[in-house]
């Protein structure tokens, strides 16, 4: 490689993307980031809620500015009857954000580490080659990261496993509203609405954000349809009203569910967060382990190319989840999400129970 060649190329601004492109960087490696978008803020599909284990597990991320993130400690869970549950954790808490800023801030911190970013700059293929990659702009480098979402390019390109069990979700922003309990992620248990998921609503940083998500695809034998927001909203109504709102935003887009695909890793190249399939199957929560997982393998590629340690790929292989156990209840959910049994259950120890591990990943 010449002197001016990266050493890594990261394609995709997206929290793994960001997160493998700094900490390589912090590590003395040359490297570029590719981002298709011109404002990496923009056009955004996720709802961007933090869990506190990101916060926790990462020093950098406790340097997040505090006005791009809202503390919530209290999950208020709603049957299909609507009635509720109050779910807490002693510290646990999430972080609404504000994602479009929040991204804009990532990308400025990886600007500060040194990451050659180039906004706009689309990927439109590579090749393999002594030593490294070559895109298709001629540019040389050793490491490729594929950072580039649940339809990944990279993948496609290298003919790595691509993902293909997905939630479609729709989410508004809602202004000259509030939701009763600004502290509380509300959460919709409803078949109707949310099949194969749930609906939601908070107080984000500057809007309440509220939406839903169904599965999307053929799940026995039947074809997913796209989320009813009208009809969630009017199903709602009773314990959020959400009267004289007004619309401000919204976010659609296809949500992984179907866990770690099988081919994440070739010579060379590696998938990262969401193109991989880093992305729980039953809560499609995927920011922490894009987070964790993208800063790993900055350092695993860092390892790698400047020490010739272990392969970044078989690093991945020893570290990426499974999601087995979540696999399982991805298809129950998916084959036995009945209203009646939500409404039966709800107020269980069981259910409670269930709810918790599923939230704050411990009991309550």
């Amino acid at each position: 490689m010449s002197a001016e060649s990266p050493d890594l190329v990261v394609v995709g601004a997206s929290f793994a993307g960001c997160a493998c492109a700094i900490r390589a960087a912090q590590l003395g490696l040359r490297v570029r980031l590719l981002e298709r978008k011109r404002d990496v803020g923009a056009k955004l599909h996720t709802t961007g809620i933090l869990v506190c284990d990101a916060i926790n597990g990462n020093p950098f991320l406790q340097n997040i500015p505090s006005q791009l993130t809202r503390r919530i400690e209290t999950i208020r869970l709603y049957s299909p009857a609507l009635r509720e549950v109050v779910l807490r954790s002693p510290g646990y808490y999430f972080l609404a954000t504000d994602t479009p800023n929040l991204m804009r801030w990532l990308v400025a911190q990886a600007q500060g580490a040194g990451v050659d970013v180039r906004l706009g700059a689309v990927f439109t293929g590579a090749r393999p080659v002594s030593g490294g990659v070559e895109l298709a702009d001629h540019t040389r480098t050793c490491y490729l990261a594929g950072a580039d979402g649940p339809q990944s390019r990279v993948a496609q390109v290298f003919g790595l496993s691509r993902v293909r069990h997905f939630l479609f979700g729709v989410e508004h922003e809602l202004v000259n509203t509030s939701v009763p309990d600004t502290d509380a992620l509300y959460c919709f248990l409803t078949r109707r609405h949310a099949r194969g998921y749930i609906g939601w609503a908070f107080q984000g940083t500057h809007a309440v954000q509220a939406g839903t998500a169904v599965r999307h695809g053929t799940v026995r034998g039947r074809a997913g349809a796209l989320p009813d927001a009208s009809g969630f909203f009017n199903h709602i109504a009773r314990v959020l009203p959400f009267e004289g709102a007004e619309k401000s935003a919204v976010r659609a887009g296809l949500i992984p569910c179907g866990g770690l695909v099988k081919r994440f890793a070739g010579p060379r190249v590696l998938l990262l967060g969401d193109a991989a399939g880093l992305v729980s199957p039953v809560t499609a929560g995927g920011i922490h382990m894009a987070w964790k997982h993208g800063w790993h393998m900055g350092e695993a590629i860092a390892s790698y190319l400047l020490r010739g340690e272990a392969d970044p790929g078989e690093v991945a292989r020893q570290s990426y989840p499974r999601f087995t156990l979540k696999r399982v209840l991805r298809w129950g959910y998916d084959h036995f999400q009945y209203d009646w049994i939500f409404n039966a259950l709800l107020h269980t120890r069981a259910m409670r129970a269930a709810a918790q591990e599923v939230y704050f990943h411990r009991r309550g």
